[in-house]
């Protein structure tokens, strides 16, 4: 049953209006450069709030959502839960076939779609393949397939609204606001139910970390589909700053719009910084960009070369480091990047290796070392556990939470694995999926991958474990090399050239670089294709496994 409920994300509206009336909130960076105040932001969602409802919209419904990101999104993702409605966004990267599949998992009563996608919404209408949407509507500019299909638009419905909405905020059951999807790494994706105080609570702890105010203009980079662009969304929201959304990222509308309108924070995954490196570089972008003065970077750890050039490119930025997950509603821990932590600690006990430091918890979050499924502060490496406000509601299934198998007495399991310092930093070895276990060792993969990429010639690199009879699992790295640089393969006579890679000389570098001899690779393969990834970039390890199992015999090279 819906209530009225004491914690609710539109509840950042009456500090808009207070911070913003007359002011721009955001623009649309697009097209026509539209911009709309703080109160015709706030009108404007009341209004579809209000014609949601009264197109039967309910709370506890689900409203699937594709498109790119724009003004009219922002106002969608909060009328929908003002409705006591749950929005469920779905990934615009992919294929009709995928999204069915998350369809079908949520079921939906109502379909909102940008032009884009009408073709999308005309297959689901015309096959009945997804019999619970009883409403569809058009986000944004009609197209001529949304007028022949003669789809109702989300601004006919705004304007169907006469005079101010009364309705106050409602939640729907379980206070479910989001069901975010995560792709994982093989089969079907999973709908992570996210309430409205984990996303309150998560967009605080930015503000407090990264420290968004009402003086900064955020640029969207990241999509609203993904929990890391929705929760710096509402932080943003709920500081009372300005919004610049370009539909979709690309380096060339993100300098624009950064020059345009005095850009001061934004976030990255290592792809968007080495896109915008290069399309300065490219584009031969003089001076340093001096407007920007806070970065978040999530999704994997940033090279040193890549904080070398965003450092000498923005200044004045803070840049910060998340690690996270769509189950704890985006940041677990925040580390600032200024003295990157890369390196091994000294006195770290125990004999592994160090992994990846991540920073220290936010302050609402508490992270444990769980070992064989007990949480253990004298385990110097286990399951990486977190319990808070901020973890997930459950996954969704059969039209309602399920949390039996993901939250065991509080504790939410992040599939990782790590180990804490003595100051409290969290330091992360890998996922628990991806260790191999190679005669009696484990490995993960990750960390192994951290140490050849700062090998000058190594552009990518995959580390996988195959089947070996004598170790159980041997260790092989798949590796892309740099522009300019030569494979040379172990039958080979190296030429005596700088720019050479080979088995022998990245063997080399791991024991250089301190790796244990059992981590490092007994084989190494040039991999001359891009190496498959889910559509939020993460590597396709079991498929990879496959390929090259199906494909090739790999013997030791070393």
């Amino acid at each position: 049953m819906a209530r009225h409920c004491q914690g609710h994300i539109a509840h950042c509206l009456g500090g808009i209006l207070a911070r913003r009336g007359v002011a721009t909130v955001a623009v649309d960076f697009s097209g026509g450069r539209r911009s709309i105040s703080g109160a015709e932001f706030v009108d404007g969602m009341r209004r579809l709030a209000a014609g949601l409802a009264g197109r039967g919209v309910r709370p506890g419904d689900v409203v699937a959502v594709v498109a790119f990101n724009s003004i009219e999104y922002v106002q969608l993702f909060l009328a929908v839960a003002y409705v006591g409605a749950i929005i469920a966004p779905l990934n615009y990267r992919w294929s009709f076939e995928e999204a069915a599949q998350a369809l079908e998992l949520v079921q939906p009563t109502a379909f909102i779609f940008d032009g884009g996608f009408s073709s999308w919404a005309l297959r689901l209408r015309d096959s009945n393949e997804c019999s619970s949407i009883g409403l569809y509507l058009i986000l944004g500019d009609t197209c001529d397939a949304g007028h022949a299909a003669n789809f109702l638009s989300v601004d006919h419905i705004k304007r169907s609204v006469r005079g101010a909405a009364a309705m106050e905020p409602v939640s729907a059951p379980r206070d479910v606001a989001l069901i975010c999807f995560t792709s994982g790494t093989t089969g079907r994706p999973k709908g992570v139910a996210i309430s409205h105080t984990s996303l309150i609570i998560q967009s605080l702890a930015k503000i407090a970390i990264v420290g968004y105010g009402e003086d900064d203009v955020y640029l969207h980079t990241a999509p609203m589909c993904h929990i890391g662009g929705i929760s710096s969304c509402m932080a943003v929201l709920m500081a009372g700053g300005c919004h610049v959304l370009i539909p979709k990222f690309d380096a060339k509308s993100a300098f624009d719009a950064i020059k345009e309108h005095g850009v001061t924070s934004f976030i990255t995954v290592p792809s968007i910084m080495a896109d915008l490196l290069s399309h300065a570089r490219k584009e031969k972008i003089s001076g340093p960009v001096m407007t920007v003065t806070k970065i978040l970077n999530g999704g994997g750890g940033l090279s040193e070369e890549l904080m070398d050039g965003a450092s000498q490119l923005f200044p004045h930025a803070a840049i910060f480091s998340a690690y996270g997950m769509t189950e704890a509603c985006s940041s677990l821990t925040f580390m600032a990047l200024n003295n990157p932590k890369l390196q091994e600690p000294k006195n770290k006990p125990g004999s592994h290796s160090a992994g990846v430091c991540v920073g220290k918890p936010a302050p609402h979050v508490e992270i444990q070392i769980g070992l064989d499924g007990n949480t253990s502060s004298s385990s110097p490496t286990g399951n990486i556990l977190t319990r808070g406000l901020h973890t997930m509601v459950g996954y969704w299934a059969n039209n309602k939470v399920d949390s039996s198998d993901c939250v065991r007495n509080g504790w939410l399991d992040t599939g990782d694995t790590g180990w804490m310092d003595r100051a409290g930093n969290l330091w992360l070895m890998g996922r628990q999926k991806g260790r191999i276990k190679t005669g009696g060792e484990n490995v993960y993969p990750e960390e192994v991958e951290l140490v050849l990429s700062q090998h000058p010639g190594v552009a990518r690199v995959v580390v996988i474990g195959i089947p070996d009879s004598r170790l159980g699992e041997k260790v092989i790295a798949c590796v892309t090399i740099r522009d300019g640089w030569k494979w040379v393969d172990s039958r080979a006579e190296h030429q005596g050239e700088d720019k050479e890679v080979s088995p022998q000389i990245l063997h080399d570098h791991c024991r250089m670089k301190k790796l244990s001899r059992f981590k490092v690779p007994r084989s190494y393969y040039q991999w001359r294709q891009p190496f498959q990834v889910t559509s939020t970039g993460k590597i396709r390890r079991e498929e990879l496994k496959r390929e090259i199992l199906a494909t090739m015999q790999i013997p030791s090279n070393l």
